[in-house]
């Protein structure tokens, strides 16, 4: 079962062409960037794809304890589109985040696969995906803070010209706000990440709770103290990064 998420990763990396990497150098937090597959999995139950998920949580945990790797994770989904679950790694540089692909595809295993024949494979399950490298921006988790168990993410079409100044307003304006529903306890995290590889979504602004119930609560809460009535700051991220899709995810599994 070790080759499983080598394999899909191999497929994966297979439609990326990296050329074009960009990096910006960031001093407002430390440097990560996060490698994230969304997968439509109309091939089978999706209980197999987690079942073969979770019998490689021990290497994949492996290389976040040897450095690899910073962290990992497998999300499912709740509410929003079609993409069905979230694979995703994260490193400190693009080079690492590479080396970590590698370093995942690379079992050392030539034999077969322990698998039965009948047994459904994760490519047969999951066998649509999209993929994006981001680079976290902004949010708590710069401080090392762990995530909540329900996930909300925003994935934003935004004005390519103007992108730098949503991010300004980002720090400026909506960073205090969602630190202090941190520090209150509305949310268990907030993050705030750019483009690097991928379609045509710009920026990805997430939030994580104890459930959904309270998700939602402080997301309603986030919105009249961001976008409100008269907010100016609000109204011009409105306006560079507007058109959006909503997800809602449980968080299945995160290392660390």
């Amino acid at each position: 079962m070790q080759r499983t998420i080598a394999t899909m990763l191999g497929l994966i990396m297979a439609t990326l062409s990296l050329s074009c990497v960009a990096q910006e150098e960031e001093e407002e937090v430390p440097e990560r960037y996060i490698y994230a597959s969304y997968f439509q999995c109309p091939g089978g139950p999706l209980a197999r794809a987690d079942e073969i998920i979770a019998e490689d949580v021990g290497r994949m945990d492996q290389f976040v304890e040897d450095g690899t790797i910073l962290g990992w994770g497998w999300l499912s989904h709740h509410t929003g589109g079609p993409w069905q679950r979230i694979f995703y790694h994260q490193a400190g540089s693009i080079d690492a985040l590479l080396d970590g692909s590698d370093a995942i595809q690379d079992t050392g295993d030539d034999d077969d696969d322990d698998e039965s024949d009948d047994a459904l494979t994760f490519g047969q399950v999951c066998n649509k995906h999209d993929d994006y490298i981001w680079q976290a921006k902004a949010g708590s988790l710069a401080t090392g803070a762990e995530r909540g168990s329900a996930g909300f993410s925003v994935y934003h079409i935004c004005d390519i010209d103007r992108e730098e100044r949503a991010d300004e307003i980002v720090n400026e304006h909506v960073a205090p706000i969602l630190n202090q529903f941190v520090e209150d306890g509305k949310l268990t995290s907030w993050g705030w990440s750019s483009h690097v590889v991928g379609g045509e979504y710009r920026r990805l602004q997430t939030m994580t709770a104890a459930d959904h119930k309270a998700l939602m609560a402080a997301r309603g809460d986030a919105i009249e103290a961001i976008y409100g009535e008269d907010n100016e700051a609000g109204a011009e991220l409105s306006e560079i990064c507007g058109p959006h899709v909503d997800y809602m995810w449980n968080i299945v599994h995160e290392t660390p």
